[in-house]
């Protein structure tokens, strides 16, 4: 039995990754926000944490510690967006709260993480289509996911070989995260994208679900994808081929 470690694991995709992994045999320990913990009550063992507070790393790391046992996964899915509009009119508390949330809370957690990860294990954090295929209106959050894939590959090599650290990178996924985020919105506001337009432009006819990041995820996270590193699996329906 693998015993995976899942960052954000009450999102949309989150969710759907725990139940799989469950499915198929693993030990699952989900960390995201009390409130998505509590709106989103999950089968396994639940630790909060707050990727943007440093002693609630500290601490969730600690409670990890505590269950003695080493993580041969770990999968980062922690990010929000703060809606969309142009760089130059972005204040600086909402730019620094994008790079803050997106970027910095994700390698501060998985950097905490690491040091109790067995040997052979595999990271998967999450970037997004947006960290290459630029668009207007999503200038704070593509930086913050570029930096992801920059801080993957980074890990990748000083990681190695006893991690393995890959990424995938969604276009828009169907879940709560287009209309604020899980736990960090009432998730009742209206989608920060066109999804009809978004699907029409799409050469597979429609934006992705949950499954179609998660079986990406697992396949990152399983013997299958041993021999690979520092890759980015782009999950976008054909909208960008690089």
């Amino acid at each position: 039995m693998n015993t995976v470690a899942i960052i954000g694991a009450a999102g949309g995709i989150g969710r759907v990754l725990v139940d799989e992994l469950i499915a198929n045999g693993n030990n699952i320990i989900a960390l995201d926000l009390p409130k998505s913990l509590s709106t989103h009550p999950l089968k396994c063992s639940s630790i909060p944490i707050d990727v943007l507070d440093s002693d609630s790393i500290n601490l969730a790391t600690s409670t990890v510690r505590g269950m003695d046992l080493e993580l041969d996964g770990l999968v980062n899915l922690a990010g929000y967006t703060k809606g969309v509009r142009p760089l130059v009119e972005i204040d600086l508390a909402a730019f620094d709260d994008t790079i803050m949330g997106n970027l910095r809370g994700v390698f501060t957690s998985t950097r905490a993480l690491l040091p109790l990860m067995a040997k052979n294990a595999s990271v998967v954090t999450v970037a997004s289509g947006l960290a290459q295929s630029i668009r207007p209106g999503h200038g704070a959050y593509a930086m913050a996911k570029a930096g992801i894939i920059a801080m993957t590959k980074t890990l990748a090599i000083e990681e190695a070989p006893r991690i393995r650290v890959n990424a995938v990178a969604p276009g828009p996924v169907q879940t709560a995260f287009l209309t604020g985020g899980t736990g960090v919105s009432n998730e009742d506001q209206a989608s920060i994208i066109d999804v009809r337009k978004m699907a029409s432009a799409t050469p597979l006819g429609r934006i992705a679900i949950p499954t179609d990041v998660t079986g990406p995820i697992r396949f990152l996270l399983g013997k299958q994808s041993g021999f690979m590193t520092g890759q980015v699996l782009w999950i976008n329906g054909g909208a960008y081929m690089p």
